[in-house]
């Protein structure tokens, strides 16, 4: 007697779901990243062997080249409190809309008398603005720089209860004098522990 051959029907699945979860997981992946600034100065940092994450919390990082130096404060919360202080201090008034655009900008080099017009640029005009710009005034008779890296560390201080950090991240040909005046800068302030932000080398590990 033959037997009765069972027809064999092709395995179907569904991916709706699998689909709607993706594109969920993409959309929220894409709104809550962070743009990464360009850097406005071009800076050719030198090598070591050395090697340790800079932290991405409670930091400040300068940048010095072509006799120029720029600063960026590490989180939106710490700049904007930094920039009403310094608003304070030099008697301008910042506005909600220039507060929450300065707490999203990266590195910046411009003296405060020009930082109102800054903030309300476009990304290609602020480029451009700060190569002419000079860089943050660091003389001893107009020391903006000095007074940036006081109030970004009380602002620090104050809200997330913790010393902020200092890194340096100079050109590899800058001449020494720039470099050491940005040194006496912090040890006026008693920040005698910093670090130099370098590339590794290529036998580096």
């Amino acid at each position: 007697m033959p037997r009765a051959k069972v027809q064999r029907k092709s395995t179907s699945i569904d991916m709706t779901a699998m689909c709607d979860v993706s594109f969920l997981l993409l959309t929220f992946f894409i709104l809550t990243a962070t743009a990464r600034q360009p850097d406005p100065l071009d800076v050719t940092i030198p090598s070591s062997t050395y090697k340790l994450k800079v932290p991405d919390l409670d930091m400040g990082i300068l940048s010095i080249g072509k006799g120029q130096v720029f600063y960026e404060i590490v989180g939106k919360d710490i700049k904007m409190s930094t920039l009403d202080k310094m608003g304070e201090k030099y008697s301008i008034k910042f506005t909600p809309e220039e507060r929450e655009r300065f707490g999203v900008i990266g590195a910046f080099g411009v003296p405060i008398g020009s930082l109102k017009q800054f903030i309300m640029m476009d990304g290609e005009k602020r480029t451009k603005f700060q190569e002419t710009a000079g860089g943050i005034p660091a003389d001893s008779t107009n020391n903006q720089l000095a007074e940036w890296i006081l109030q970004s560390r009380t602002s620090v201080a104050e809200l997330h209860s913790t010393q902020m950090r200092v890194s340096i991240k100079g050109d590899a040909n800058e001449e020494y004098p720039a470099v050491k005046k940005i040194v006496d800068i912090l040890q006026k302030q008693k920040i005698n522990k910093f670090s130099l932000i370098t590339s590794a080398e290529g036998g580096a590990e």
